[in-house]
């Protein structure tokens, strides 16, 4: 069996996939794709048309788009189960998948983080106003997403699920920025849940840093 990963170590999604190999105790290999270089290797556009990040290959068998990439990883490999059995828990984790990329990575990711954070670090110009959006918009996500957090510690019922591995990154890069961490500890459900995550050994192993500042 072999297992490999196409993906840009920085990019959010691809830490989703990594964080639910390990999760499930996966071994796999990694193979670097920078979609932002202009020089994507014409073997990964096969793969993925659209030269998004990242992508799943499975004995020859090629899945891209991170939701599709984790529920095969739980339902392809042995492991703990990543999803809940009881409907009414699943529509719950299925939904928090979804607010999360259609609400939340945008302010998350593309404007907190990218303007508080890796823009600055890797010395591109950044936009307050954009900035300023996204810890605007991040209040009713995160305040969305707290009321729909369980009391258990988890999103979603007693265990971790696919909820848990595809918020989780998102949010410990919307962190990094102090004025965002703030918001965060507002929400007193989803600071318990992101303190807890942080702490498991999956996320050290899998936490890809920040790039080199000369990097331009």
């Amino acid at each position: 069996m072999t297992v490999e990963l196409l993906g840009y170590r920085y990019s959010v999604y691809s830490w989703v996939a990594r964080l639910a190999l390990h999760e499930k105790g996966v071994d796999y290999t990694w193979s670097e794709v920078d979609p932002f270089s202009g020089d994507v290797p014409p073997h990964y556009t096969d793969l993925h048309p659209f030269n998004r990040v990242p992508t799943l290959v499975h004995d020859g068998f090629a899945v891209y788009e991170t939701g599709a990439i984790t529920r095969y990883v739980d339902e392809a490999f042995p492991g703990p189960c990543l999803q809940p059995d009881v409907p009414q828990a699943r529509a719950r984790q299925n939904q928090i998948l979804s607010v999360v990329d259609s609400y939340g990575y945008w302010p998350l990711v593309r404007q907190v983080f990218a303007h508080g954070i890796f823009r600055p670090h890797v010395g591109e110009a950044i936009d307050p106003a954009a900035l300023r959006a996204g810890l605007e918009t991040s209040e009713a996500v995160l305040s969305a997403l707290d009321r729909l957090a369980d009391e258990s510690g988890f999103l979603v019922g007693n265990g971790l699920s696919l909820a848990d591995v595809h918020l989780f990154p998102m949010v410990a890069y919307f962190a990094m920025v102090p004025d965002a961490s703030a918001i965060l500890r507002q929400r007193k459900k989803l600071a318990g849940w992101y303190d807890r995550m942080d702490a498991r050994a999956t996320v050290a192993a899998t936490r890809p840093g920040l790039p080199d500042s000369s990097v331009s």
